[in-house]
């Protein structure tokens, strides 16, 4: 391979020159060690097992956490035909960087970058290549101090998409505490159908009988909790003797079934969670747990101006570094519903805000999508959505694949299994057969 006349030295495992070198020095007896060389045995690996996150992966298979696993046989694969595209690690604070080695698979990069950063949104190059041919790339001898390091590929070798069996990072970093929040959350949104478990096909006992299994920190509900109307006498005769078994522990929002209710409006949801719903007197609220902010929200009423000041004002006052919102509508969904622009001005706030997650159910199907903006632009800083619709209501058929939409489950009834710490969060989508249908890559929160 050809180098950037700026680049640093770079070592290609499929070369000689230092064996040999090596045997003439110990001919003539010089035992002095070569610089390069005494640099890369001094050489700590510090990216293994860390939080990794991607521009896009192939399918959940392929997720950025394969090229960190320590396994060669695993990898990372982008989507295909686009560039660019980019894996990053989060190394921990205070990391040194002297060494990057990448192997590739038959889906190399022509050309890329290597760069590191502090913040994960300004980038100093450690090292670039123009004419990949694939194969090992081992960088040495470099000098770079950040928290990320990403691989930032710009032109594909092949006509497929970007793919690393492994990166591995070398250098130094400083002491890192372990997680102290670690957490488990369940969620579904769209769950009691007007039946009971004597009928084989009502799912809602099942999902919740899932859901108690997996025994979470606490639940969240993403609207529409019980049809058709969301009566109280509904809730009391469905929702109640099945997901009402751990009521004391769930935060739920409000869908729009709970908004039909003849009674009026939200009646029946109001009435059946009380101050579990309303814990500051309003159908929108916010708490905390380790270092998440969990922010509670009405969508049925995103044109209230004082539920969007209050989400503005109680963003402000946040001092966890980990955001995560759920509400009924979501901004992008490839089902029935489609997108729903009414999301969009929150999600305008939240992404100004840093904000890193946000779950929606609304459609009656599991999907979820790369980071991007509210524009629906893929974005390093952006949102990851998730709509977990499978909580018990009749399935609803995939229509319109959006952009940036990861994956889709239809059909399968489950609950969404969240596993959250003090700096990322990954989560699994699990059928009421027990089966993982789905695992997403670890984040890193912004």
């Amino acid at each position: 391979m050809r180098l950037n006349a700026s680049a640093p030295p770079r070592r290609s495992t499929d070369r000689l020159p230092l064996v040999l070198t090596a045997v003439l020095l110990l001919v003539g007896g010089l035992l002095l060690a070569l610089p390069d060389r005494a640099g890369a045995a001094a050489d700590v690996l510090i990216s293994q097992g860390r939080p990794a996150t991607s521009s896009s992966v192939e399918d959940g298979t392929f997720g950025p956490e394969k090229a960190f696993d320590g396994v060669s046989t695993t990898r990372w694969a982008s989507a295909e035909g686009v560039d660019p595209q980019w894996i990053r690690v989060d190394l921990g604070p205070s990391a040194t960087v002297s060494r990057v080695k990448l192997v590739w698979e038959a889906a190399y990069a022509k050309a890329y970058r290597v760069e590191i950063s502090a913040d994960g949104t300004t980038w100093t190059r450690l090292a670039t290549e123009t004419a990949g041919n694939g194969g090992t790339d081992d960088w040495t001898g470099l000098t770079g101090t950040g928290r990320h390091l990403r691989v930032y590929g710009t032109a594909r070798g092949t006509s497929y998409g970007y793919s690393l069996f492994t990166v591995e990072v070398y250098g130094t970093t400083g002491t890192t505490p372990p997680p102290t929040g670690a957490f488990t959350v369940v969620a579904a949104g769209d769950i009691a159908a007007q039946c009971t478990a004597s009928s084989s096909s009502c799912a809602h006992p099942k999902t919740a009988a899932l859901a108690q299994r997996i025994a979470p920190s606490f639940y969240l509900t993403m609207g529409d909790n019980q049809y058709d109307d969301a009566r109280l006498s509904d809730f009391r005769t469905y929702y109640d003797k099945t997901w009402g078994a751990f009521k004391a522990k769930t935060r739920p929002v409000p869908g729009n079934h709970e908004s039909y209710d003849p009674a009026g409006a939200f009646a029946g949801y109001k009435s059946y969670f009380g101050a579990i719903a309303y814990p500051q007197g309003k159908p929108y609220y916010s708490y905390d747990q380790g270092n998440w902010h969990f922010i509670a929200l009405d969508s049925n009423s995103f044109d209230d101006a004082a539920q969007i000041q209050w989400l503005k004002d109680d963003l402000a006052r946040n001092t966890r570094g980990c955001v995560a919102a759920y509400f009924h509508h979501p901004l992008y969904s490839s089902g029935g519903h489609g997108n729903d622009p009414v999301s969009k001005p929150v999600w305008q706030i939240l992404h100004a805000a840093k904000a890193d997650l946000v779950l929606n159910g609304h459609d009656h199907h599991y999907e979820r999508f790369a980071p991007q903006n509210a524009n629906g632009q893929a974005a390093a800083d952006g949102i990851v959505e998730i709509v977990g619709g499978m909580g018990g209501a009749e399935p609803y058929d995939i229509e319109t694949v959006q952009p940036h939409s990861q994956k889709r489950i239809s059909g399968s009834y489950g609950v969404l299994k969240l596993d959250l710490t003090d700096t990322t969060y990954t989560w699994q989508y699990v059928g009421v057969d027990n089966q993982v249908k789905d695992s997403a890559p670890t984040y890193t929160c912004h």
